[in-house]
């Protein structure tokens, strides 16, 4: 059956989505971008937009929990993906790893019911971006799934203590990616990706800190990785079976 491109209506109606569609066709592949701690999904809307990558739609998902104003000292909302708001009282901030309970079940309902089975694409056609906490979400449920899924890219995000190994390991390649004096993506951080997943790649940036792409030479390569796990329908024929 060939896939099509999903409606708000195939997810839980609790979510908040941005759907942004391949700029024509139908998309072959789904890029879900989960943003960072203490944003909303709109940035990362854009950022989907920016991409513009060939038959492929994104999903923007905003994080299922608001942070309390007295956390963040202001009004903004400010969204999380953590089971409850926990502080690094060494450090008096908010902890990024505070579980991924919920958005595990969240993603399982939007990824394998809602993608999967309503708007029948193969696991192997969705992907993942996350920022910070949002790629430790990403981290989370493919360590946690039995399919292999096109990849995960995550920028400045470690997989959490919650997704410890358990049976064998997971087949969806991974792009992690950090600043050259990360706290989140250390070396023992890549090596636990490495117990848990067979295909890891590490790349640390010159700059220190864990921060979105800011230039071509940090972009390529997320964009080679893209190009090595996004599918293509061109020149196929219509109708045509994958076997």
């Amino acid at each position: 059956m060939t896939s099509r491109l999903p409606t708000k209506a195939d997810f839980p109606s609790s979510l908040v989505v941005d759907i942004i569609p391949p700029s024509s066709g139908q998309p072959t592949n789904i890029l879900i971008l989960l943003h960072g701690l203490g944003d909303t999904n709109k940035s990362f809307s854009q950022l989907g937009k920016n991409l513009n990558l060939p038959e492929t739609a994104c999903l923007s998902i905003q994080g299922p929990n608001p942070i309390p104003p007295i956390f963040t000292g202001s009004d903004t909302p400010a969204f999380h993906w953590g089971d409850d708001v926990l502080i690094d009282e060494g450090k008096g901030e908010i902890e990024l790893d505070a579980g991924f309970g919920i958005i595990e079940r969240v993603l399982a309902e939007v990824v394998k019911e809602g993608l999967m089975q309503k708007c029948s694409y193969p696991a192997r056609n969705v992907l993942f971006l996350g920022f910070g906490q949002g790629g430790m979400a990403a981290l989370h449920f493919a360590a946690s799934s039995d399919v292999e899924f096109g990849g995960v890219i995550s920028i400045g995000g470690r997989l959490p203590s919650s997704s410890g190994a358990g049976g064998g390991k997971s087949k969806t390649p991974v792009l992690v990616l950090g600043g050259s004096r990360s706290a989140q993506v250390t070396r023992s951080a890549v090596d636990a990706l490495k117990a848990r997943f067979t295909d890891v790649e590490y790349v640390k940036w010159e700059k220190g800190e864990d921060s979105m792409p800011r230039s071509r030479e940090e972009m390529v390569p997320i964009m080679k990785f893209f190009a090595r796990r996004l599918r293509s329908r061109a020149g196929v024929p219509e109708g045509a079976v994958e076997i």
